[in-house]
């Protein structure tokens, strides 16, 4: 019981060569895209990168800060 062989077909997919041509609509006009993205979401792209922008800023200064103090009090001995 149940050990009859069944016939199965394989179904192959692919671009014919006169599809091929369905990518470069994707990166047509990216700029206008990106532009038209970011003016209607501007508060949103706000609210997003000013916390990591002030973060990435802060943390900048702090190790430039601690470094000179390790290193420029240890050549001043």
């Amino acid at each position: 019981m149940g050990k009859t062989p069944v016939r199965m077909k394989a179904v192959v997919y692919s671009l014919s060569p006169f599809q091929q041509k369905v990518m470069p609509g994707l990166w047509k006009d990216l700029t206008t895209k990106i532009h038209h993205k970011v003016s209607d979401n501007w508060l949103s792209a706000t609210l997003l990168l000013g916390p990591l922008i002030g973060t990435y800023s802060c943390s900048i200064s702090c190790l430039s800060f601690a470094l000179f103090m390790c290193f420029g009090l240890l050549s001043l001995r």
